[in-house]
């Protein structure tokens, strides 16, 4: 949503400044959605506690429709603590409250109104107008700590993990805790996302063993290889599926 000036704060060592340009996903899945029948939307990750949880709610259930009921939203926490500042939402408390939002918007999403009274919503009998087409968007949830883990097994749809060397074992643990909580695990999907490689032969021994751990989707990050227009994007990924990806 923001990005800190660093010429103002010397310090900084995030990931983006105001200087990295994003577009609002959901503006830009709006647009999309009028120009494709094929493509499956997906928020890897929006920063949802930054956030009014019915507003997203409701852009989600209009995206949901817009797309045919090709939205999957992925949410997560994130670190940046002046975005959530300047947005007036408390960046301390951002863990416990996603869970109460995921709450919330499955409420909403499901019904045509809803009463709520939580530790920080109060709903008074209001809803949605229109619906997303299956009544539920998926909830996929981002974020590597231990207790992301432990909500993704209690509450998401799906994990979004950046590919490390304790990926099985992060895995595994998912499925141990979802089990505890009265869950099937194979019920929960698995989106790695790793780095864009030179589709060569480690890249499709990573894929197929990422297969083998359990994950369901894989995704390529394409940011930062000096693409200056969208089409540098869609081809370097149209190159990645031909060369490895297809070959899974």
């Amino acid at each position: 949503m923001l990005g800190a000036n660093p010429a103002s704060r010397p310090e900084w060592r995030g990931a983006y400044t105001s200087e990295s340009q994003f577009l609002e996903p959901f503006v830009l899945f709006g647009y999309l959605a009028g120009l494709t029948r094929t493509l499956e939307f997906v928020t890897a990750v929006l920063i949802l506690p930054q956030r009014q949880t019915a507003l997203v709610a409701k852009q989600a259930a209009c995206v949901d429709v817009l797309s045919r009921g090709s939205l999957r939203l992925g949410i997560g926490t994130g670190w940046n603590d002046v975005e959530y500042e300047a947005l007036g939402e408390d960046f301390h408390n951002r863990g416990v409250r996603s869970e109460e939002q995921i709450e919330v918007m499955r409420r909403l999403w499901a019904h045509e109104t809803i009463e709520y009274e939580g530790r920080w919503h109060r709903i008074p009998d209001v809803g949605l107008n229109p619906l997303p087409s299956r009544r539920s968007i998926p909830v996929w949830l981002g974020g590597m700590a231990p207790q992301v883990l432990d909500r993704v097994a209690r509450l998401a749809d799906g994990w979004f993990p950046f590919y490390n060397d304790d990926l099985a074992a992060q895995i595994e643990s998912i499925r141990t805790a979802a089990r505890a909580a009265g869950r099937d695990p194979d019920d929960i999907g698995v989106e790695c996302i790793q780095p864009l490689g030179d589709c060569g032969s480690a890249e499709l021994d990573r894929l197929k063993s990422l297969r083998d751990m359990g994950v369901t989707h894989t995704s390529v990050i394409t940011m930062n290889h000096g693409f200056d227009e969208p089409a540098g994007h869609v081809d370097a990924i149209g190159r990645y599926w031909d060369a490895v990806a297809s070959k899974v």
